[in-house]
């Protein structure tokens, strides 16, 4: 419950990623919020993550910001394809075909500066967003997290008090770590390398911003993602101990797995690598509770699934509108206890798991799209919406009954669909 305590504002919000930019603005814009931003880095800032899916759309437009992007020149993104390791090219999954509506027309983005625009509509909204502020502690009273302990660049500190913090310090999921909450999943345990090339080959036409996924046989898969100013974001996801036969250097291990797909060989022989190689493992997880008295988890703060239907950033956008909408409303009832964030956890990790499902899937090596589509026609518009990020509120049973022909599906993890209270920090 609120109290009578002095508050700074009414939310505080760690990070100033996707999902703690779009809580900001929610909150600040449409439910008159005081908020303040706190983000341990100077935007703008490199990330990967560069490809949106079709359903970003929704809370993009909600943001207002639609317009915006499709004036930065951002690459279109029109299809999803994916290609054998022999070059060959699957149909492509064309949005149009699915859907006439302005979302079937997405964005491939440098995340440097489409972070910096979000944190730009934070500020925009009324929302304060201080930059290079490391938060190192939480607040805790009578059982309720009441605040954050930080630290400014000088290296001073200072603490700020709200009825309401939100977690959006991405991968860092500062308190999901403080509290090891942290459960990886099972059987997503892969790896990833990437770099970006300048001038690498394009398909032509409507398929110039498509993204591909290109198979390694019986291994792992590439992402290839045309970026604005001829730039391409290329990476390869697979098992440690494959990738890291031979040798532990980066780029030789790069450049020997390139060889192993011929349309990733053929697209970037004609490029030039630029900038360092990055590396990230052991990226599949999700947070034992998505909320705590005073408190609540979103975008990678509280999950993040897998790289391969680049839903890392719809999940952050749509964690993030909700999250902001559950906040409004224990703030108007004033009762912040962790039992209000219960429906926010359910649905959120029921859209995850359905998801989660298509991940696993891909990665049986004896599934394919074209199998289920061809046996059972009727699945193939459902396959798209999930495909494409409608997965909040939607029903996939079926489709998955069908799917589980084809692969071995997971059971859902019982993660992040409770809350923990007094939590003792």
């Amino acid at each position: 419950m609120i109290s009578n305590l002095s508050y700074d504002c009414d939310v505080i919000i760690v990070g100033a990623g996707p999902a703690g930019c779009t809580a900001a603005t929610i909150l600040a814009e449409e439910k008159g919020k005081k908020v303040i931003v706190l983000e341990k880095e100077h935007f703008p800032r490199y990330h990967v993550g560069e490809s949106l899916i079709p359903h970003c759309y929704d809370t993009i437009e909600r943001l207002g910001m639609v317009d915006r992007l499709n004036e930065k020149g951002f690459q279109s993104k029109q299809s999803v394809q994916f290609v054998n390791p022999d070059g060959k090219v699957s149909a492509p999954f064309y949005f149009a075909k699915h859907s006439d509506h302005p979302r079937s027309k997405s964005w491939q983005v440098d995340r440097e500066t489409f972070d910096t625009m979000m944190m730009e509509r934070a500020r925009e909204s009324g929302a304060e967003v201080r930059e290079g502020v490391n938060v190192i502690g939480f607040i805790e009273e009578d059982g309720f997290i009441v605040g954050v302990k930080a630290e400014s660049a000088d290296g001073s500190r200072f603490e700020l008090r709200a009825p309401m913090t939100m977690d959006a310090s991405g991968r860092d999921a500062i308190f999901q770590r403080k509290k090891k909450w942290r459960k990886r999943d099972p059987k997503l345990n892969k790896i990833a390398i990437w770099t970006n090339y300048k001038g690498a080959k394009r398909d032509p036409g409507i398929d110039e911003g498509a993204t591909t996924v290109a198979y390694v046989e019986g291994k792992g898969w590439f992402w290839n993602i045309p970026l604005k100013d001829d730039i391409v974001s290329t990476g390869i996801v697979a098992e440690r101990d494959y990738l890291y036969r031979g040798s532990r250097d980066l780029k030789e291990i790069y450049e020997r797995e390139i060889k192993e797909n011929k349309w990733i060989e053929e697209h970037l022989s004609e490029g030039e690598q630029f900038g360092k190689y990055w590396v990230a493992g052991e990226y599949s997880y999700r947070a034992e509770h998505c909320a705590t008295d005073g408190l609540v988890l979103i975008g990678d703060a509280f999950s993040f699934l897998d790289p391969v239907f680049s839903s890392g950033v719809y999940l952050a956008l749509t964690s993030g509108a909700m999250g902001a909408d559950a906040v409004a409303a224990a703030l108007e009832n004033k009762d912040t206890r962790a039992e209000q964030f219960l429906p926010y956890g359910e649905r959120l990790c029921k859209g995850i798991e359905w998801m989660r499902k298509l991940v696993y899937a891909f990665y049986d090596e004896n599934f394919s799209f074209k199998d289920v589509v061809m046996k059972y026609e009727e699945v193939q518009h459902s396959l798209t919406d999930c495909l494409i990020g409608d997965l909040i509120d939607h029903d996939y049973t079926e489709l998955f009954e069908r799917v589980s022909e084809f692969a071995e599906l997971p059971e859902d993890l019982p993660h992040g669909k409770s809350v923990a209270s007094e939590v003792g920090v």
